[in-house]
Order: structure tokens, then C-alpha cells, then sequence
């Protein structure tokens, strides 16, 4: 799949010469969760906000990075992690980055090829639905069977090293027993590849959004064991990224942006729209994948494998209800906690400081102020994240490698209080 700038195109009645507007082009992967920028650009939403706004499909998170920092994209859709690695300057060049709007929440899931998922049910007794940490405990037997056996450590695909992918795998195997730097192998594999290095034998499974996870189940190369909604409910997942830079020099163009893109978020999570979504997604310039299979993520009706029935995941992708698109700053000190504790950075004094100043709900908060947005509901705010409480970690009849730091807010206190004491 080639880079291909999608959309440039107006839509909608327009006031305003667009020769005249400011033009915004920012890069996206063809995943389900690119709904809202989508929408944003198709639908006419960006230009009634008095932008142009151009989007160029990648076909990989590091050719985001890399475009972004050379100034060939304004900004990006981006995993939730890169904008700290890219703030921090973690194994790459250091770029100050502000993550002013959530285009998602959730949407990714954990696969295994068929024949992985056979050795597991026989050495769990898995049925087919099964909860995240009795899979986790198959998984488990299976690699201690293999080691006995004198085979290689199974290999699992991940979609970029500061990825949600990589972090929740890591949570998932850690929280069973599996240490995920000894017992298996990690491969950065970017999402549209994922499902052909599935079926030529090159990685074991995978952790990606959709619609990839589906398409490997109709391939019938896989099934679906775990989705992020069951291990971290309320987990961030996309962000717009833009320089920080561009948002002191620009202000006025992102808060206009952030306005097109909150309305395209509150139009695309309307189930009366789900029809008109799913075909806008479907279209060769976005997913190009089938209208049904994009669907069952909107809908959170997963298949797990052919011929089970779908099941419902709820909040299997979330693109604005309940706040979703406000940046949660605590989740972002959480995934620096990962990048931590996974040793992908030491934990240097001021750090935690900078990560605070990344996701930025009040520039979020600015744009929108005097619009139709209302803060959430008490009880519906997502900045303080759930405990897992879905998949529950700290139950004594799992092992776990480091049980301190599973817990989020955990988590997060842990590591304000080592950016307190570290150099």
C-alpha cells in the first residue's frame, strides 16, 4: 500500500473561498478508529470550521514519525505513546509534541493463528469465549510446553514500540505469568501488513486495532482472545499530534480544528449515522476492507472465530461519548510509566513534568468554550482511569511479575514520586 493523500475535496455548503482557507494535512493509517478524521474531512465539518483539511494515508506509524518531524505532515493521527517518546526524545530525535484532542478510545484487540489458539485450548480448556486471564493462563502452558520441547519462544506482532499495542500486551502477559522480554518475541509490525505475516508463519499472533483482528478470522488464519476493552476499559488509544510549534504559531488553525473534529466525533459515534460511516470507511481511500467487517467494531459485535457466534464487547471502540475526547493526562503519565518500567527510557528528574504538558485538555477545553460541549458528568470523567476491573490482575490465583505496577493509578503515583527523586 503506497502513501496516498486522500482528501482535499469539500463537501457541504460553503461560504468561504477555499483558495482563501488555511490548509492542515495530517497523516493517518487506514484503521477504523481514522472515523473521525474521516468524517472531519469528508463531511464538510472542517470547512464549515473555516479550514481545508488534507489527509494522506501512511502505511506505518514510523513514516508518521518520520513526516511529522521533516515537516511533511502538520500533524498526525498517533498512537497515544508517540507524542511522549517524541516530547522525550526516546530513541529518536527529540520533537516537543501537543496532544490536544482524543480521537479514540479502545478499538484494539489480541489474535493468535488458528493453530496457536488449538495448543492453547487443549493445554486450558478454552471454549471460545473465555476471560482475558484464563486465556492468558493457556497461553502460558503452551509456552512452558514449547521451552520443554526445545522449541523457539512464539512471536508476537505489535504495531510500534510506544504503541498501546505494545504496553497492553505486555500488561495482559505479565499480569498471567509470562515475562514478555524472556518468554516470547516482540516484532514492530506496521497494522496493514499484520494479518499476511499471520498467514506466512511470521509472527504467532498479534495485538492491533481493526479492522485486522476481523479480517484474520475471515481469513480463518486466527482468533480473536482478548480486546483492549477487557483489559483497559476506558483506555486512550489515537490522539491528533501536532508540533508544538505549529500550536503556538497556529492557535487559531488548531482550535479550529479541534471544533471540526469534536462535531465529526459526536456525528460519527451517533448510531443513526453507523450506515453512512461504515460505507465512508469501507471506501478504497480509507480502510478498503468490507462494509461488515468495519461494522462489527462500531458495533462492538466481535467474531472471535469462524463459526462462532459474535459476541458483544461494551465500549469496544468509543469515538466521543462520555468525554472521550478530552486528553486524560493521567493516562499519559501511565503509559510513560510503561515506558519505564519496560526499560524503553530511565526515569530522569522532570520527565513526569513534561508528560503532564503533552495531552493538554485545556487547549482542548479553549476551542470548545462558548460551543455545544459540556464537561462530563461526575462519575463519567475517563481522565482517572479504571483499575482493570474487568480483568482483575491482582487476584491471588494469578502470578504476576511486578503486581505494583498493574494497577494504574498505582502506576502513576509511582512514578511522579521517581521523577521526584530520580536525576
Amino acid at each position: 500500500m503506497s502513501d496516498t493523500t486522500v482528501s482535499d475535496h469539500t463537501c457541504g455548503p460553503l461560504s468561504l473561498d477555499e483558495r482563501s482557507l488555511p490548509t492542515i494535512t495530517l497523516g493517518f493509517i487506514p484503521l477504523t478508529d481514522c472515523a473521525v478524521l474521516a468524517v472531519a474531512s469528508e463531511l464538510g465539518f472542517a470547512h464549515r470550521q473555516g479550514i481545508v483539511l488534507r489527509l494522506s494515508r501512511e502505511v506505518s506509524w514510523a513514516n508518521i514519525r518520520d513526516k511529522v518531524a521533516f515537516g511533511l505532515l502538520d500533524g498526525a493521527q498517533m498512537l497515544a505513546g508517540m507524542p511522549i517518546a517524541a516530547t522525550l526524545g526516546i530513541n529518536q530525535l527529540r520533537m516537543p509534541m501537543l496532544a490536544p484532542f482524543c480521537l479514540s478510545r479502545n478499538g484494539n484487540a489480541i489474535t493468535v493463528s488458528s493453530g496457536l489458539y488449538r495448543e492453547m485450548a487443549l493445554a486450558g480448556g478454552l471454549r471460545g469465549n473465555d476471560a482475558p486471564c484464563v486465556v492468558g493462563h493457556a497461553l502460558r502452558a503452551v509456552i512452558d510446553e514449547h521451552r520443554t520441547q526445545g522449541r523457539p519462544p512464539l512471536t508476537f506482532g505489535m504495531v510500534y514500540p510506544f504503541s498501546c499495542h505494545n504496553y497492553e500486551l505486555r500488561y495482559w502477559m505479565a499480569a498471567c505469568g509470562i515475562d514478555p522480554d524472556i518468554d516470547v518475541r516482540l516484532a514492530v509490525i506496521p497494522p496493514p501488513l499484520m494479518v499476511d505475516s499471520l498467514r506466512d508463519g511470521y509472527v504467532d499472533g498479534f495485538c492491533v486495532g481493526e479492522p485486522w483482528n476481523s479480517l484474520a478470522v475471515e481469513a480463518g488464519l486466527g482468533q480473536i482472545i482478548v480486546s483492549k476493552a477487557e483489559i483497559w476499559r476506558h483506555g486512550v488509544e489515537k490522539m491528533l499530534c501536532v508540533p508544538y510549534a505549529l500550536a503556538v504559531e497556529k492557535p487559531d488553525i488548531l482550535a479550529a480544528l479541534i471544533r471540526a473534529l469534536d462535531e465529526a466525533a459526536a456525528w460519527a459515534d451517533d448510531p443513526a449515522h453507523r450506515s453512512e460511516l461504515v460505507e465512508l470507511l469501507a471506501m478504497p481511500a480509507y480502510l478498503n476492507a468490507p462494509a461488515a467487517i468495519i461494522e462489527r467494531a462500531l458495533n462492538g459485535a466481535m467474531v472471535p472465530a469462524r463459526p462462532l457466534a459474535a459476541r458483544s464487547v461494551p465500549d469496544f471502540l468509543v469515538l466521543h461519548r462520555e468525554g472521550a475526547n478530552r486528553p486524560p493526562v493521567d493516562q499519559a503519565l501511565w503509559l510513560y510509566s510503561q515506558m519505564v518500567r519496560w526499560q524503553q527510557s530511565a526515569c530522569h528528574r522532570g520527565d513526569a513534568q513534561l508528560v503532564r504538558q503533552i495531552f493538554r485538555p485545556d487547549v482542548y477545553e479553549a476551542a470548545l468554550r462558548g460551543g455545544a460541549w459540556q464537561a462530563p458528568a461526575p462519575g463519567q470523567d475517563w481522565d482517572v482511569p479504571e483499575s482493570a476491573t474487568a480483568f482483575d490482575p491482582t487476584s491471588s490465583s494469578v502470578p504476576h511479575l511486578d503486581p505494583g505496577q498493574i494497577d494504574i493509578a498505582a502506576a502513576v503515583a509511582a512514578i511522579a514520586v521517581a521523577d521526584g527523586a530520580s536525576d
